[in-house]
This record gives structure tokens, sequence and C-alpha cells, in this order.
């Protein structure tokens, strides 16, 4: 098969699915190995990068989809999309976060690292369909066990959860204290100079 027609057809099949498709559907249609398909696809991605274009080919894990660029979303909005938008609270968003960072993690370990019940969060993070089932815990009541989905991973703008970034590394002081190793230069120095501060009203206080 004749290279532009190949590239024509995975045009074609990520244009007319209007979500994702896998490595293996692509691979299955063209008759062609991974190696041959990821040249396509990085050439796909260098053609929709022009800033001439109006889409571009997103990865999630191993599918692609053909969105529109998020610089236009302003005018495409008003025309086409009147559906409403996931809003998420500070309580979903961290338990979201608990999820990413911890795959195939049971309802129950959430609420002991979040210290609270976490039910209605879980089923909204369901209905918007960024978190899924990922199995049963082989444990006693074989609880399920949760999940990001790859509309996580393209709502925020990463290809798979190792692109997340990383925590801060913690330890606890003398005073059972949680101590940031890694923070940043400059938030390291506020920090210091505001220890100063307070250890010099202790002493002024005494």
């Amino acid at each position: 098969m004749e290279y532009k027609k190949s590239q024509a057809i995975i045009e074609a099949m990520l244009f007319a699915n209007g979500k994702e498709v896998s490595s293996k559907q692509l691979m299955t249609a063209l008759e062609i190995g991974e190696e041959e398909l990821q040249g396509f696809i990085t050439l796909l991605m260098q053609k929709y990068h022009s800033e001439e274009s109006g889409i571009e080919l997103i990865k999630a894990n191993d599918s692609y989809q053909l969105v529109t660029k998020k610089e236009y979303y302003e005018y495409i909005y008003p025309l086409l999309d009147n559906r409403i938008k996931p809003t998420l609270s500070s309580a979903a968003l961290e338990t979201l976060s608990i999820i990413a960072y911890n795959p195939n993690i049971t309802r129950s370990q959430i609420e002991n690292i979040r210290g609270v019940n976490s039910d209605g969060t879980i089923y909204k993070l369901l209905e918007f369909e960024l978190i899924e089932s990922a199995g049963k815990l082989d444990a006693p009541g074989r609880p399920t066990m949760y999940q990001v989905t790859d509309n996580f991973l393209k709502m925020f703008g990463i290809a798979n959860l190792e692109e997340l970034p990383d925590l801060p590394r913690y330890k606890l002081d003398e005073n059972e204290q949680i101590v940031i190793d890694d923070l940043p230069l400059e938030q390291t120095s506020t920090t210091q100079i505001q220890n100063e501060d307070e250890n010099q009203n202790r002493k002024e206080e005494n």
C-alpha cells in the first residue's frame, strides 16, 4: 500500500470514529507493524502541529484521536458544544489526584488517605467518566479498585500517567510536622525567612 494512501486511511479512521482509535485497530486495518505505524503517527502529528491547522493528533495510552486545538475553543464552543461541562470540586480534584497517583486503589484506601467518606465524590467522577473500575481486589469482600480513564489523560493534556508531575518528597521533623525536601529555591528561602522570624519572635517573648 502506498505511503500517502496509508496516511490518508489513518486520517479517515480517526476522523470518522470521532474518538480514540487503538494502535491495534490501525495496524489491523493497514496490515502494518507497530514501528511503521509510529512512523505515520509521528509525521501526522508534525503535520497538524503547523500553525495553519485547526486540529491536532493526540495520544492517550495506546490510542490516538483527532481533536481541535485548544486555542480555537472560544470559536467552537458557541457553535457546537452545549453540553454541561464537568465542574470538579476541591474534594473531587483531591480524590482524582489520589486515584491518578495510585492506580487500582479501593474506596476504603482513598478514604483512609482523605480522612472522609468519598462515596459521592467517586460516583461523580464515574459519572464524568474520569475514573473507571479496574477490577476487584483479591481481599475479603472483593472491593472495587479504581483507575483514571483516557478522558482524564485528554482533559489534563498528558499521554500517560508517566507524564504526571513528581510528588514532592517529605519527611517528619522532631515535632512530627511534615517537612518538604524538594521545595523550589525561592519557596525554600521564603520558608526559611518565615521560620527565622518566628524564632526571633519567640526569643523576644521570652
